[in-house]
């Protein structure tokens, strides 16, 4: 999923000692997010009902919630403290009784005023995040169908919350917590965080008969030989899709549409490029210990003598045991195809962020080293490059970390106009290509825009100062934005591997997760530096 839509990989948890059907989502942003699911529900849930789950999860993490959770917390908490303040002070009124003026009194009636207006705060405190976070979970459940183009995946998992006794119940307290599971937590009635489940279910599912209860409790044999059936059903098409290729039409306006909202073809895809990664590197980027060399692995060159002078600098930078993982998993591997490079980056990227951050500088020096060994820097190297770097610095400084700001595309015109202009040179045979494509993608952007096409010498430059602008647009005119991205690199109705990672990357820079989408051409070659 996280593939598919183009979102950081967050880290995962399992709850072993937790029996209950349940998951969380935490975190401030995506490149911090974690999610963790209990035991219960990686036993009792199918894999198709666990998907489910997952996906609902991840709407949290896409939709922002995690840090709406988070700041409800911390708002009931700063609520209960008053309260808490009052009540310890009452609980030592035996010193009030000795003032020989008036301040005991006057004490005591603050106490009391504390004490009342933290519990009346609280209680309104409660009833609202209850009511919000009720809203947050139907908005999840919706996603979730979105996600996995499923709903008996998403009903299936809370029809079994629903069978199973106290089902999604947790063996520890989970009032404070409660609103960020997956399914309550623990029984409550007044400040419930959750929908009622039979109302859960009928929005996803809404020809739901109660009476199905019984029914699944008592063949579940039969549902796991059913949902078995259909992952078969599902390699089939994984496969069809995988060999599918051939040169496509592509619609921007329908890119768009799936920003936040991956179609299912576009799951099938991801599952299948996840598949082709080598089962030996898919398993060193989920390990902290293997997480940089697997980083310096996806940048290495398909020239011999290039790749050489990269490995002499992880030796340098990493040590001679750095060294000889990463030529451990070229033999064992071979070079990573294009299409693969970002994918098992950002699988790397959670286990990299464990390190202690004198670690994290190391590894950032040697991926600016491997990246001007040949001395020159392609485009999707720069951009891997300040991916990683923005990964890191926002997994490290959640609070600092912003996907939007106030700023207007008017004012920003200029920096849109070079960032264009650099994807256009990139992605197109010729100067005259690059050109229509730029001509289109400022069209879209401002109709009255008579702007040239900026050079794009020192693009490097030129993508630093830009990008770093452009991140700052209001959320309307960065959807404008990424429109134009879109059409200048679909103009020409064909998009190449080459394109398609820059696309992925630049949006990703700009906080905006997009996609996957098909290459038209399984050439995966570059255009130019």
């Amino acid at each position: 999923i996280a593939l598919a839509s183009g979102t950081p990989v967050p880290e995962i948890y399992v709850l072993e000692q937790e029996s209950g059907i349940n998951a969380f989502a935490a975190g401030f942003s995506p490149a911090d997010a974690a999610v963790a699911v209990t035991r219960g529900a990686m036993e009792k849930l199918s894999r198709s009902e666990l998907q489910g789950v997952i996906a609902h999860e991840f709407s949290h993490i896409f939709n922002g919630d995690m840090r709406l959770n988070i700041r409800l917390m911390g708002a009931l908490f700063g609520i209960l403290v008053l309260a808490l303040i009052g009540r310890r002070v009452l609980h030592h009124t035996h010193y009030v009784g000795r003032s020989r003026d008036n301040s005991g009194a006057a004490i005591l009636i603050l106490a009391l005023a504390l004490t009342t207006i933290g519990y009346l705060g609280l209680f309104f405190g409660r009833w609202i995040k209850s009511a919000v976070s009720r809203q947050r979970e139907y908005l999840a459940d919706a996603s979730a169908v979105q996600f996995t183009r499923d709903p008996g995946s998403i009903a299936g998992a809370l029809k079994k919350i629903a069978v199973y006794s106290d089902g999604s119940y947790l063996d520890v307290e989970t009032e404070e917590v409660g609103h960020m599971l997956f399914g309550s937590g623990q029984k409550m009635n007044l400040f419930a965080t959750h929908p009622p489940l039979m109302d859960r279910i009928r929005r996803v599912e809404p020809s739901f008969d109660e009476s199905e209860l019984a029914n699944i409790a008592r063949d579940i044999k039969r549902k796991e030989r059913l949902d078995a059936e259909r992952e078969a059903r599902l390699a089939e098409q994984q496969d069809s899709a995988a060999g599918s290729g051939g040169a496509a039409i592509f619609d921007p306006a329908a890119i768009m549409q799936e920003i936040g909202n991956p179609q299912w073809e576009k799951l099938l895809m991801a599952a299948a490029l996840a598949a082709s990664i080598p089962v030996n590197i898919r398993d060193a980027a989920r390990s902290a210990e293997w997480a940089p060399e697997v980083l310096f692995y996806t940048l290495l060159d398909g020239d011999d003598e290039v790749r050489e002078n990269q490995l002499l600098a992880v030796s340098r930078g990493m040590g001679g045991d750095s060294e000889k993982r990463v030529r451990n998993l070229v033999i064992a591997s071979g070079l990573p195809n294009p299409e693969q490079r970002l994918p098992i980056m950002e699988v790397a990227l959670p286990s990299l962020k464990r390190h202690p951050p004198e670690v994290v500088h190391k590894v950032l020096k040697t991926v600016n080293e491997l990246i001007s060994a040949d001395g020159r820097v392609d485009v999707f190297e720069y951009l891997l490059a300040r991916i990683v770097s923005q990964y890191l610095w926002e997994a490290t400084n959640p609070h600092a970390t912003s996907v939007s700001g106030k700023r207007r595309l008017a004012s920003q015109l200029a920096d849109a106009a070079s960032v264009l202009a650099v994807m256009a040179r990139h992605g197109h045979e010729n100067e005259d290509a690059a050109q229509h494509a730029f001509t289109a993608a400022m069209q879209i952007l401002s109709r009255d825009s008579e702007l040239p096409m900026p050079a794009s010498g020192d693009w490097i430059g030129t993508l630093d100062k830009s990008l770093a602008g452009l991140d700052k647009l209001c959320l309307e005119d960065k959807e404008k934005l990424i429109r134009a991205l879109i059409e200048v690199v679909t103009h020409d109705g064909r998009l190449i591997a080459i394109e398609l990672e820059l696309l992925r990357a630049v949006c990703a820079m700009l906080h905006v997760p997009v996609p996957m989408i098909p290459p038209g051409i399984a050439s995966g070659g570059g255009r130019g530096d």
